[in-house]
């Protein structure tokens, strides 16, 4: 029988049904965990998961700490915990709305926060704890102040937690331009020459995928001396 890195170990993904989210936990299940996908909506969740055996649902607000409480209640125990969720509040500083900026920070960085309070003492000692951070920390640029600083706080939390948790692992993940639905409000056309401006730039060439991150996120679940470290997969974009 085939065996994985994460053979029978349980893994809870936080975030939508798509996108980063849904190539992370295809990809912990493949190696071998038994997945619990958790987000808001837990139904449209059962629909994108429904055809992936191995992958249950669950639902979890990180905006809600009664939830976040709940679900550690109902899960009782896990291995690894994976938090992708965000809300970004993008524009310039004139244009900046405050409830959109502390929804940023309260999905990804308050939310975090609290998962590692109720879950932190649920995850198995050999287990880590991944977040997300982003490229908008280490490349500053006009119209992403509030991704910025929220990205930010996430890469300080990941560190403040590695000795908050250990021997539990924390790190962040940072993703550049990945091709998910993210960049569909461009419209066809705009998506296509922002992709097409970023890749010929950036040292990689190319646009990043769900599956570079989700091979990163492996990565840091696996490596068992790793932790406090903000992992950045995104084509060196930060050098340009």
């Amino acid at each position: 029988m085939t065996t994985g890195p994460l053979q029978d170990e349980r893994v809870l993904v936080i975030g939508r049904g798509g996108g980063i989210a849904h190539a992370v936990a295809v990809a912990a299940r493949d190696a071998g965990a038994r997945v619990i996908a958790a987000g808001r909506d837990r139904r449209t969740l059962a629909d994108a998961y429904a055809g992936e055996p191995g992958i249950s649902t669950e639902t979890v607000d990180l905006t809600d700490e009664a939830t976040i409480a709940a679900i550690g209640t109902r899960l009782g125990s896990v291995d690894h915990v994976v938090s992708t969720a965000s809300a970004r509040a993008r524009g310039s500083l004139a244009d900046l709305d405050r409830d959109a900026v502390r929804l940023s920070f309260d999905t990804k960085v308050i939310g975090p926060l609290m998962l590692a309070k109720h879950l932190g003492p649920r995850i198995s000692e050999a287990g880590s704890f991944t977040l997300f951070s982003g490229v908008a920390a280490a490349k500053i640029a006009v119209g992403t102040l509030a991704v910025a600083i929220t990205n930010g706080a996430a890469d300080v939390l990941a560190r403040s937690l590695a000795l908050e948790l250990a021997p539990i692992r924390v790190n962040a993940i940072s993703p550049g331009v990945i091709d998910t639905g993210a960049w569909d409000a461009l419209g066809e056309q705009g998506k296509a020459d922002y992709f097409a401006d970023i890749r010929a730039r950036n040292p990689a060439r190319r646009i990043g995928t769900a599956d570079d991150i989700a091979n990163a996120v492996l990565f840091a679940m696996t490596s068992t001396f790793l932790t406090g470290v903000t992992l950045h997969i995104d084509g060196g974009e930060p050098l340009t």
